[in-house]
């Protein structure tokens, strides 16, 4: 089942999985729509027989400073990646229990766990989906439906036309931070889990370094990575105000970006995040021993 605002993209997509020999259903769905969502799941049962696998994955943003971010675009960022997500749980739980078990995979970001200036809305949401599944979670295995899993993945930086659609009100061109990864990682890490689910999964070594950094020293990962997206998000071309595909879709169905110079450079910016890690690990560990020997 494939389902996005915009049909004639999804057709495409149909058609490449068709020519790999895969079965394959278009179902245009708004999923800030929950009736619509409702809708999906249901014609999703009634055409396979079940649901044994649903990724919840559809994502706009609005890119700019908080205070000059406009309030309606603000609240449609919330509605579609997190409201959408809220409301594709809640239409596919029943259908998982149905089934006898199944997994539903969140597709968030590294930016669930950790922050990123100029992506108030876009962080605000990931980090909201990422709560939600915790709780679900918990709610399925102490209600005795624990045969239903519930997985979040968090990937890096990813060569996708994200940036190029997203909301733009910082004046200037948007890049992806690099490293950026390519987009066929995270599709092997969604099918990874929905064959052997687990909690949490990151994708791209960056995006681990990133999470084990702010867990090990939040302040210091905050100021770090605050400094280095302030300069890496954006290029050298202006470009004037955008609501990109906040409120109407544009896409094309086309899985890359053309980010590949910024591919080039993650071996060296993997290296770099390691080598701020294991300084993190370093302080923190030297920290806490002070503490420790203070508090004898």
């Amino acid at each position: 089942m494939l389902a996005a605002r915009s049909e004639p993209a999804l057709q495409r997509v149909a058609e490449r999985c068709r020519e790999l020999g895969g079965r394959a259903l278009v179902v245009p769905t708004d999923v800030t729509d929950p009736a619509a969502v409702e809708r999906l799941a249901a014609t999703a049962a009634a055409e396979f027989g079940r649901i044994d696998g649903w990724v919840n994955n559809a994502a706009v943003s609005a890119v700019g400073l908080f205070d000059e971010i406009p309030v309606a675009e603000f609240r449609r960022v919330l509605e579609v990646n997190l409201l959408g997500a809220a409301y594709a749980t809640k239409a596919a739980l029943p259908h998982l229990g149905a089934a006898g078990g199944g997994v539903l995979v969140n597709n968030t970001s590294v930016l669930a766990e950790v922050a990123m200036p100029y992506q108030s809305a876009y962080n605000a949401t990931k980090h909201g989906i990422r709560g939600l599944a915790d709780t679900v979670r918990q709610e399925l295995r102490v209600t005795g439906r624990g045969n239903i899993s519930i997985c979040t993945v968090l990937p890096a930086s990813i060569d996708t036309p994200f940036f190029r659609h997203a909301a733009n009100h910082s004046g200037h061109e948007l890049k992806p931070p690099p490293p950026v990864y390519p987009p066929e990682m995270v599709a092997a890490t969604i099918v990874r889990l929905l064959r052997r689910p687990r909690r949490e999964a990151y994708a791209g070594g960056a995006a681990r370094l990133l999470g084990l950094q702010w867990r090990l020293a939040p302040a210091l990962a905050e100021r770090v990575l605050g400094w280095y997206a302030h300069r890496t998000q954006f290029g050298p071309t202006g470009r004037p105000e955008s609501s990109g595909n906040v409120f109407e879709a544009d896409a094309d169905a086309e899985r890359v970006g053309g980010w590949h110079g910024r591919r080039r450079q993650l071996v060296r910016m993997t290296a770099a995040f390691g080598l701020a890690a294991a300084g993190t690990a370093v302080g923190t560990v030297a920290a806490m021993s002070r503490r420790s020997r203070t508090d004898r």
